[in-house]
């Protein structure tokens, strides 16, 4: 009996520390401000460190600032992180918008369990699994047929109205004409 409480303390032990360890990796938020008002995301750096860390990096150096949401389709999702051609107060190019990234280096997958449902902030990247560098996308809806196929950075966890009120796009590809942009976007705990 001996044995067992003792083993009993040490589960509690270990989930205790592991659920400070949850709640330590939990307080990196990104706070997008939009026209409408903030959206919140909490970032997951336990599911997707490298991602993470880069859009942290881009958003301390104000990247992603005044970048347009490219690429918007209804029930699906809203796409952003052009920071090289998405930028509408410098160099925006709304051809080319979609197509860059940042100065930073693409990055490695990092597919997880964690499913895309609505409000979920997955990393945008070309065919290639590791060319993920700066775009993102929240979803408007689930979409089970990305699960292990994009990584997933976070979640919506307030504002998820004022997303679902950015404006849409037109055709298949959901390319936006005068879009809606992210103002300013921060990192700190909530």
């Amino acid at each position: 009996m001996k044995l067992f409480h003792l083993a009993l303390a040490g589960f509690l032990s270990l989930a205790a520390f592991a659920g400070s360890a949850f709640t330590a990796a939990a307080d990196d938020f990104l706070t997008i401000q939009l026209k409408d008002g903030p959206v919140v995301v909490q970032l997951m750096p336990d599911v997707a460190p490298k991602h993470v860390a880069q859009i942290e990096a881009l958003a301390k150096k104000g990247a992603y600032d005044n970048v347009a949401f490219h690429r918007v389709i209804d029930g699906f999702m809203a796409q952003t992180g052009d920071v090289q051609y998405g930028n509408m107060a410098k160099g925006y190019n709304p051809q080319k918008a979609g197509t860059g990234g940042s100065d930073m280096p693409n990055l490695p997958a990092e597919f997880s369990k964690v499913p895309f449902k609505r409000g979920t902030v997955g990393m945008a990247r070309a065919q290639d699994p590791n060319s993920a560098n700066s775009q993102f996308f929240i979803m408007f809806g689930d979409g089970d047929f990305l699960n292990g196929q994009y990584t997933v950075v976070g979640k919506v966890v307030s504002g998820m109205e004022l997303v679902d009120k950015i404006k849409r796009g037109e055709g298949q590809n959901g390319e936006v004409s005068n879009p809606d942009r992210m103002v300013k976007v921060t990192v700190g705990k909530k």
